[in-house]
């Protein structure tokens, strides 16, 4: 797996996400319990809690659509964090159908993460999901 230098700015956009995070917490609600930190390639921030309920949305999600209702689109994505104070590191790893819809939104964008012995990393979205489905330029989707 192809690895990126975790930066200080990388630290940052973690911290964001828990501050994210901490602006959802409510006594007895349990329904946001994962912040998620997207940044774009001119350092803009867009910040997601997930929406916990029957149908349910991921922190990921909810952080690129704020992103797209904004105007501004996958081409620009360039880093996104997730984080829950029991995940490895304190991070999360995006869920199969996150990986999706980042691929599809944006196959250039790195995720930052824990590997399996819990130290921080930061790699393509291509390397969470090997032989994803893609579009062609004609907007079909192709393996």
């Amino acid at each position: 797996m192809h690895r990126y230098e975790v930066t200080k700015e990388d630290n940052r956009l973690i911290e964001e996400a828990y501050s994210a995070l901490e602006k959802a917490k409510e006594p007895g609600n349990f329904y946001h319990t994962v912040g998620c930190c997207l940044k774009l390639s001119d350092g803009s921030l867009y910040h997601g809690v997930n929406c916990d309920c029957i149908h349910g949305s991921c922190a990921e999600f909810v952080a690129v659509g704020n992103a797209i209702s904004d105007g501004r689109r996958g081409s620009e994505f360039d880093t996104i964090v997730s984080v829950h104070p029991d995940g490895a590191a304190g991070l999360f790893a995006p869920c199969g159908n996150c990986r999706q819809m980042l691929m599809e939104y944006s196959p250039q964008i790195k995720v930052i993460l824990a590997d399996e012995n819990g130290e921080i990393i930061k790699t393509d979205i291509g390397e969470l999901l090997p032989l994803a489905w893609t579009r062609l330029k004609t907007g079909d989707l192709m393996h």
